[in-house]
């Protein structure tokens, strides 16, 4: 009993020393936690709980050379609730979903399904993106803390489509994928801020008082070269061109040739950047750099110089050219695109002779021709500030055949990018120096102050000046009613350029699809643009004075009424009228249909086959405003042309061209002119026998320009 009593004894006391311990063991936790370690554990605490959130830099500007904003930033919002939140009541949503219904065209329960949809137990959940101004200031007086009002900044391109390949575009997350967003990155995308927050149990983020922030550096501001007026003209001409000429794609380059500043960069198809995705990726790649093509005849320009400055072909030095038009080097068939007989040097780069540039060119050596392609800076980047350049592709002498110089001469077995036939008859026209293109003129801060200009960059010199003043007045016949350029003349100003048309070579072989292309510069006696027009797959016409010579002129003509500096230089008023009535008396319906077309104009047709006997307005005549030309149709001559049998070709030499293609028609075969005035060759001869319909060629001696335009002329 009494052993038993002493247990109880014992356990009495055990449980009152527990009772008397573990208050002891609280007071001393509390002790230690707050006086002993109370400090270090508060500043845990607040390392815990202190976060940092993001404070957005504003991505920079980009303007055009005259100040005007062509991209900038929009502000955007994100909405969503926090369901579970007490304030989130069902009247609550239902104002919300009201709001957002009435601004976004979707009903009510559209929105209202998105919360009945979301998991349970969401805090977030997302009501809608990229949100106008107008439903914040809606749904920002409500003042409910379960809903989050979230502001982004979007990319905004004022102009659309305009000049897109030249501007680029961002992704999702505001950095630059193309264009100048991409090449100057670094300068647009600035530096973001941060700021002191403290999350609560809830991971609810509140505000802290009197903490430091750290301000975000917003982007600088990017000042283009690109002139907003020109370039929406040098689209709107090359989207004509593409139409009337039912082509794939196109490019067009404008550029001062003193500095290498590009005016325009055009691309077509174009693309919307504000909707990047919405058009195939191919169509975003910036033609004008990153294709790779063989440039035709646009290329003779550096046989010509290398003529000229190594005096290798004498002033009164004649070009014999086969009466068929085509010739056997080493083995291959060079062809003119017409037999075009006897040629002094200045007609060849006028008429455009494949085989006497090509007999030309080998006068040179492998190393000497090679030489002046590259002072032109083939074969090399332009090294302009823009992403995805390609240098183009010229071998080594050592790796050419005996055909590789002939055909180079020519403008085949060589590639380039469009803005290095630029950047070549730039050089061309301001005597000589070689200049890098640039698209950016300087980098601003918020306030203005400059943090990188761009200066002029001379490459090199390509040859002596006096050269260049010995070439342009031969370019200048190329743009002339006997030249391949007829169709780029503007009355009254001075033009000097080279057309081209080059087949385009894929998949190891040249296939049926054509290059049309014109390069040229404006007034030519003391220039102020270079502009340089490429069409691809052309299917009216593959000859680029046809097609491309057109596309220049009427952006020459347009830049013309809008540049006050430039009808200064000429010397007279600006021109009062828009277009000269060509003469089509003679060609086939289908044919005067595409010339008047390439000139924006229409025409009336009596019939739609036969051949043309009579227009009014008669050749010649200034339009004033653009108007419908009528044409009068013989479809008794179409009709000869294609009854079966053969026919004895007359004999028209002698003959002015007027007389040589009525005789012809009535014979009933079609003809070709090239030139003008009395006709002293054709082909094929007279005597031989053809089929009814086919075409004889004639070439007459080239009269004066306005004897050309008169009713009867070329």
């Amino acid at each position: 009993m009494k052993d038993e009593r002493k247990s109880i004894l014992n356990r009495l006391f055990l449980v009152l020393g527990l009772l008397v311990l573990l208050p002891s063991a609280v007071v001393f936790q509390i002790f230690r936690i707050n006086v002993v370690e109370g400090e270090q554990l508060r500043e845990l605490w607040s390392a815990q709980a202190i976060d940092y959130i993001p404070i957005p830099a504003q991505r920079g500007s980009i303007l055009d050379a005259s100040g005007n904003i062509m991209v900038t930033n929009s502000v955007a919002y994100n909405v969503a609730v926090d369901p579970i939140y007490p304030d989130m009541t069902p009247a609550s949503i239902d104002t919300i979903c009201t709001i957002l219904g009435a601004n976004t065209n979707r009903p009510k329960s559209f929105y209202k399904r998105k919360i009945t949809l979301a998991p349970r137990g969401s805090r977030y959940v997302v009501m809608g993106k990229d949100l106008s101004i107008d439903i914040y200031e809606q749904l920002h007086p409500l003042n409910l803390r379960g809903l989050i009002l979230e502001e982004q900044y979007k990319r905004r391109y004022n102009y659309d489509s305009l000049a897109a390949h030249a501007l680029g575009f961002v992704n999702h997350t505001s950095r630059g994928m193309t264009g100048i967003e991409n090449y100057y990155n670094t300068f647009l995308q600035g530096e973001d801020g941060s700021q002191q927050v403290q999350r609560d149990r809830n991971n609810r983020i509140q505000a802290i008082v009197g903490v430091p922030t750290k301000q975000p550096v917003h982007g600088y501001n990017i000042h283009s070269t690109i002139d907003v007026h020109i370039q929406a003209i040098v689209e709107e001409e090359l989207r004509r061109g593409i139409s009337r000429s039912k082509a794939d794609k196109g490019v067009v380059i404008v550029m001062d040739p003193y500095t290498g500043a590009v005016k325009a960069l055009a691309n077509y198809p174009a693309f919307n950047p504000n909707r990047p995705g919405s058009i195939d990726g191919e169509n975003r790649r910036n033609y004008a750099i990153s294709d790779q093509i063989e440039p035709g005849s646009t290329f003779k320009l550096v046989t010509a110089l290398a003529a000229l400055d190594r005096e290798i072909v004498h002033e009164n030095e004649i070009f014999e050219t086969p009466e068929s038009g085509h010739k056997q080097i080493h083995g291959q068939w060079m062809r003119d695109h017409d037999p075009l007989g006897s040629l002094t040097f200045e007609e060849v780069i006028q008429k455009s002779s494949n085989v006497a540039t090509a007999e030309i060119a080998m006068r040179f050596s492998k190393n000497d021709f090679y030489q002046y392609i590259r002072n032109f800076g083939f074969g090399t980047p332009t090294n302009i500030d823009l992403p995805n350049e390609e240098e183009g592709f010229l071998r080594k002498p050592h790796n050419w055949s005996e055909v590789t110089l002939p055909w180079l001469s020519v403008g085949y077995e060589i590639q380039v990018t469009p803005m290095q036939i630029a950047q070549a008859y730039a050089a061309f026209a301001n005597g000589g120096d070689l200049m890098q293109p640039y698209i950016v003129d300087k980098v601003t801060d918020a306030n203005g102050n400059i943090v990188k200009n761009q200066r002029p960059t001379r490459v090199r010199t390509v040859a002596d000046a006096k050269v260049f003043d010995k070439l342009l007045p031969i370019f200048e016949k190329v743009v002339s009613d006997s030249g391949t350029a007829n169709l780029a003349q503007i009355d009254g100003l001075k033009i000097a350029g080279k057309t081209g048309t080059a087949q385009k070579y894929e998949g190891g072989r040249y296939r049926t699809q054509y290059r049309a292309s014109f390069a040229g510069f404006f007034p030519s006696d003391k220039p102020r643009y270079v502009t340089y027009v490429l069409v691809d797959e052309p299917r009216t016409s593959i000859y680029g004075g046809t097609i491309a010579a057109p596309i220049f002129r009427n952006i020459a003509l347009r830049l013309v009424g809008f540049d006050p500096e430039l009808q200064k230089s000429l010397k007279k008023e600006p021109l009062p009228y828009i277009a000269i009535v060509p003469n089509v008396v003679g060609l086939p319906v289908d044919e005067a249909q595409i010339i008047l077309k390439s000139m924006n104009l229409s025409a009336e047709v009596s019939s739609k086959i036969g051949i043309i006997t009579e227009q009014i307005p008669e050749a010649g005549t200034k339009l004033e405003e653009l108007k419908a030309i009528t044409l009068s149709v013989s479809e008794e001559i179409m009709a000869q042309n294609n009854e079966n049998g053969k026919v004895q070709i007359p004999d028209v030499k002698g003959l002015s061209m007027r007389q040589a293609g009525i005789k012809l028609l009535k014979s009933g075969l079609n003809f070709k002119k090239i030139g003008s005035g009395t006709v002293h060759v054709q082909f094929p001869y007279a005597g031989q026998t053809t089929s009814q319909g086919a075409s004889i060629t004639l070439r007459g001696k080239a009269l004066p320009f306005e004897q050309l335009t008169k009713a009867g002329g070329k």
